[in-house]
């Protein structure tokens, strides 16, 4: 990646580097059926802000304070946005939040049929530990890491973390009413992914456990931030600039945080957790954690 000045420039061109590991990240001398690695490829080349690969070579980088540290935590950012895109092809489903658009364009299960969509959520999911092994295997971290972030990655995308926010979320819909019990789905659903994120790149960047675990607290205080930015522009946000739906929470009747504590009450909290979100990232003492408090702000205030 080239050097980037601004916030903007720097997202810009991570994403792009992102979107050209993604599309060699799937072999293409491996026999897949065409329609499968069709379905695999639509959701991943579906756009968006990329921000969990964006967070792990941030924080490779940020550790290591050299560029090229993010070039070896490549293929886990690709891992974790299979993970993600994943997780969103199975949120989409009938069963899930039946949504027929996702970034502005049909759902997976739209355009390949509902078995066809679980099956490419499945294959995303697997090859991502593929990609992480794949990292070791060619040199660019070593076994040890890869064999930790493999660990956190299974426990944090699993029943503890990730699936464990989505089945509570599913089961919150016939009846959650609590600030506490909001806050489980939210750290869960999105915070653990993010959380991994940073804590992988810090991995790759070689952290030490005192920095990995201000890592952590970083992003699962900036997770749970993004989630309430999220329940808000649900509410107020640009249906053209989001690419879906606005108000959805409310038609489901899906408790948010706006709804328990009122718009303002939840922009305040964005704020405050952003705010302890930076400053466990500099009691950590990185190397250069300068992007990692851009993004923190960036997403703090934005509208998409």
């Amino acid at each position: 990646m080239r050097e980037a000045t601004t916030i903007s420039e720097y997202i810009a061109s991570t994403a792009a580097a992102v979107e050209d590991a993604l599309q060699s990240a799937l072999p293409a001398g491996w026999d897949v059926p065409v329609k499968l690695r069709e379905a695999m490829m639509y959701s991943l080349n579906a756009g968006g802000k990329r921000l969990r690969p964006m967070l792990v070579l941030a924080a490779a980088e940020a550790v290591r304070g050299e560029r090229d540290a993010a070039d070896a935590a490549m293929p886990i950012a690709c891992a974790i946005e299979m993970v993600h895109t994943y997780s969103l092809v199975h949120d989409d489903l009938p069963a899930m939040d039946d949504d027929d658009f996702r970034r502005g364009k049909p759902t997976n299960h739209k355009v390949y049929g509902e078995a066809l969509a679980i099956l490419a959520g499945d294959a995303l999911l697997t090859h991502a530990f593929y990609c992480i092994a794949q990292a070791a295997k060619n040199g660019r971290i070593s076994a040890g890491t890869a064999l930790a972030v493999t660990e956190d990655l299974a426990r944090l995308a699993g029943a503890p973390g990730m699936v464990g926010g989505q089945a509570a979320d599913i089961l919150g819909e016939q009846g959650v009413t609590s600030l506490s019990e909001l806050e489980y789905i939210h750290l869960h659903k999105t915070s653990d992914l993010i959380a991994f994120s940073l804590q992988a790149g810090g991995r790759a960047g070689g952290a030490t456990d005192a920095q990995l675990e201000a890592l952590a607290r970083f992003g699962s205080n900036l997770g749970l931030a993004f989630q309430i930015q999220d329940d808000i522009l649900d509410l107020v946000g640009d249906e053209a600039k989001l690419g879906k739906k606005t108000n959805s929470d409310v038609e489901r009747l899906k408790v948010t945080y706006p709804y328990l504590i009122g718009l303002e009450a939840s922009r305040a909290e964005v704020g405050r957790l952003t705010g302890d979100a930076k400053k466990a990232l500099l009691s950590a003492r990185l190397a250069k954690p300068e992007r990692l408090l851009q993004i923190a702000d960036y997403l703090m205030g934005r509208d998409h």
